[in-house]
């Protein structure tokens, strides 16, 4: 594979078992494009650092409630981390290594180190990927509470979710059992590329869109829309070969698409274009 050094680092991370992702290094690695130099270990030092300081203040009293009550203080008191509100769309609030150097960001990379931080603490916790914020909770059943890492580790309940959900959309949305449900180590990477995405896609970078997508398509490659995306980029860029294959491969698996005909427009004009 003909990929820069920091992605056949990510993807040789992604290839392993789910439950065995390293979490933190594949974010690094994400970040790593963005900045080549960036040594990975520098930052994983510091989160284990990060984790020792809470852990001494924990000592024997390791329930949940007093974990994140800790980790709690540790990160929005004593460090001053915060939600990035005045730039959200800043993409360096979406890179692991800009989160913890500049202690804000948007809720996945903050939910990151709150979750490499209580993994480190033998608590483990999972993402949840509630539309339109992302959550954190305890990895165990029945837990009942999630944490809002954006908001300072505010602690909710299912109800309190719900109305974080409709502020979000409106009243008329109600709560479903699987806007509540731990994504996968490989969903949580996905959710930080599709960020770039759409980031870099309103920037007008189409190189960096390109290559968020092609990394979301190494951890899922049969995503229908990731193969239209590239496609489209492709054909944008006069590669007719790679543009077809992926828009036809898209149309094959989606055949009813609303914008299936869109596609095979664009399908008609590459097989024009390379009979010219």
């Amino acid at each position: 594979m003909n990929f820069p050094l920091a992605r056949q680092s990510f993807y040789q991370e992604i290839q392993q078992n789910d439950n065995q992702i390293d979490l933190a290094k594949a974010a690094l690695y994400i970040a790593q494009e963005e900045y080549p130099t960036l040594d990975p270990a520098e930052y994983l030092n510091v989160l284990d650092v990060m984790a020792g300081e809470v852990a001494q203040r924990l000592k024997d009293q390791r329930y949940p409630l007093r974990i994140v009550r800790a980790i709690n203080g540790y990160l929005y008191e004593d460090l001053g981390f915060t939600g990035n509100t005045r730039d959200y769309y800043d993409p360096c609030n979406s890179f692991l290594n800009d989160a913890i150097a500049r202690r804000t960001g948007i809720p996945i990379t903050l939910a990151l180190i709150y979750l490499e931080i209580a993994r480190r603490l033998d608590f483990p916790m999972v993402g949840i990927g509630m539309p339109g914020h992302f959550l954190i909770r305890p990895e165990f059943e029945g837990a009942g509470i999630f944490v809002d890492a954006f908001n300072r580790g505010e602690v909710l309940f299912t109800e309190d979710c719900e109305q974080r959900l409709q502020q979000i959309y409106g009243p008329e949305v109600s709560m479903r059992p699987e806007f509540l449900t731990a994504v996968t180590r490989k969903q949580f990477l996905a959710r930080i590329l599709t960020n770039l995405k759409m980031i870099y896609l309103n920037r007008g970078d189409s190189e960096k869109c390109l290559g968020a997508i092609e990394r979301i398509l190494l951890l899922f490659p049969d995503s229908p829309l990731e193969l239209r995306d590239r496609g489209l980029f492709y054909y944008q860029n006069g590669r007719w070969t790679q543009a077809r294959q992926d828009l036809q491969t898209y149309l094959d698996r989606v055949p009813q698409a609303e914008d299936a005909s869109v596609i095979r427009q664009i399908l008609d004009r590459i097989t024009w274009q390379e009979n010219e």
